[in-house]
Parts: C-alpha cells; sequence; structure tokens
C-alpha cells in the first residue's frame, strides 16, 4: 500500500489475476461531472474511469512505417481538407466509367471525399498511399558520387585493359558496380533513383554490371561498403595532383586495389 495524502493504490487478487485498487481524492465538482459523463455512457463511474486511463496507457495501434512509406497523417488543415475534397469530387465528374484502379472510379472519389469532410483521421493514410518518403538530398547526393566513383573504376579498368594490363577477375568482380539491397527500406528508395537518373542514359556504361548482378539487387546491404570505397577514392584523388588532362582521373591498378580494399570493414582486415 503506498499513501502520500493523495492516493493509495491497493493490489487485490481476483479469480487468480492481480487486480489493483485505485483511490484518488478529487474535488465534489469534478466527481459530479465523471458522473454525468459516465451516464451518459450508460456505464458506472468507476468503468468510465478505468477506461479512460486504459486509453492514456494503452497504445494506439499504428500502421508500421518503414523507409520509403510516407506516414499518414494524424491531422490536416480545413483549407487542406477542403481543398482535397473539392478534387475529389471533380474527379468523380471527370473521370471515365472505365478509370483505372489508381485513379478509382467515382463512387471510390465520392467516398474520399465524405472522409476528408468528416474528418475521420484514421482514413487519411489512404490519401498519401503510393507517395514515398523523401529521399533525403544527402543521400541522392551519395548516390550520384558512388555512380560517379563507379564510372571512374569503370572507365579506368577499360584503359589498363587497352594498354594490356587488365586486371585479374576477382579484382575485377570486387569493383563492379552491384545496385542495391531491395529488401532494405532505404537501399530500396536508392536503386529506385539509380534507375530514374539511367532512364535518360546517363552512366550507360554501369548497365552491363548491373544486368549481371540481378539488375542492380545485391541481395545484401551495401551501402556502408560503397562509402568506405567512395572515402578510399576521395583519398586517392586528393593525394595526386590534378591537372586538367582527361587522362589525370584515371585510376591505376595498386589504386584500384586499395579502393577494393576498402570493402572490407575494418573490423576484418588482417
Amino acid at each position: 500500500m503506498a499513501y502520500d495524502g493523495v492516493m493509495v493504490i491497493v493490489t487485490q487478487h481476483y479469480k487468480g489475476v492481480a487486480m489493483a485498487v485505485l483511490n484518488v481524492r478529487i474535488e465534489d465538482r469534478i466527481r459530479d461531472q465523471l458522473k454525468e459523463l459516465a451516464d451518459a455512457e450508460g456505464v458506472t463511474v468507476s468503468e468510465y474511469v478505468r477506461d479512460l486511463i486504459m486509453a492514456a496507457i494503452v497504445p494506439v495501434y499504428e500502421r508500421p512505417v518503414d523507409h520509403g512509406d510516407e506516414p499518414a497523417p494524424e491531422t490536416m488543415r480545413l483549407a487542406d481538407r477542403q481543398a482535397l475534397s473539392l478534387l475529389h469530387r471533380i474527379l468523380a465528374r471527370v473521370l471515365p466509367e472505365d478509370a483505372n484502379d489508381v485513379d478509382g472510379g467515382r463512387d471510390y472519389q465520392l467516398d474520399r471525399a465524405r472522409v476528408i469532410e468528416a474528418g475521420f483521421t484514421g482514413e487519411y493514410w489512404r490519401e498519401v498511399a503510393g507517395f514515398r518518403t523523401e529521399l533525403s538530398r544527402r543521400d541522392c547526393g551519395r548516390v550520384l558520387d558512388i555512380l560517379d566513383m563507379f564510372r571512374v573504376i569503370t572507365f579506368s579498368r577499360k584503359r589498363l585493359k587497352d594498354q594490356g594490363n587488365d586486371i585479374d577477375e576477382d579484382l575485377a568482380y570486387s569493383l563492379e558496380f552491384q545496385g542495391f539491397d531491395h529488401n532494405d527500406g532505404l537501399e530500396s528508395h536508392m536503386a529506385s533513383y539509380v534507375k530514374y537518373l539511367m532512364s535518360d542514359g546517363r552512366w550507360a556504361e554501369l548497365r552491363p554490371q548491373l544486368e549481371r548482378n540481378d539488375d542492380g539487387n545485391s541481395h545484401h546491404r551495401v551501402l556502408d561498403t560503397y562509402l568506405r570505397m567512395l572515402a578510399e577514392h576521395r583519398r586517392i584523388t586528393d593525394s595526386r595532383d590534378r591537372g586538367g588532362r582527361r587522362d589525370d582521373y584515371f585510376l591505376a591498378v595498386d589504386e584500384l586495389e586499395q579502393i577494393a580494399a576498402a570493402r572490407v570493414h575494418p573490423s576484418r582486415r588482417g
């Protein structure tokens, strides 16, 4: 039993289950208000207060959100609700009867409008279904830097081969761009960005490497590996005097070996 002049908590057992009895001192006017609210719900004051306590401490179900899924808004401004409702009602009028599943038909659009107008926040997730969270500028920049690094590696390998100084197969494989892990939230988003960037023909020299690696699905997380390789590549380039010639950006065999060695985590290096 605990007593501090405000409340008393007594633990009892009912049918083998521990049940706590909570006694709280409140003002008469608050008690009367609780009684009115409980009567309106058709329950006792004890049941009403217990439900309030349970609602306060038991977590409300929330749909799980992974990277890439835009979380549903918990609330919307009235102006945003008005705009969305109007758009749904306009779509209900202009969409053809054979509208596809993405656009929905007349009844679907009218239902979405009614939900927004009624303020059913638990259904707001439908408004952002299919939307992805933003891939940050930092992560977009990482993708671009990684693609540029593999471009330099690829052209360096080609140059060495043309000079009759080709690298062995194991080293060549460790220097291939394998894409990203499609089962990881962040990396799958990066993979989508790569696909978008390559859709207009950029980084075409890397396409064969992706095709050889299950169309760019590495099947394991590789971002940390790429970042270590990228750090080593930057260390190499920063230590060299660069001129304005194109050849100044090619990598030598020993430099390619250094970048490949960076794939291994420092804790696993001998």
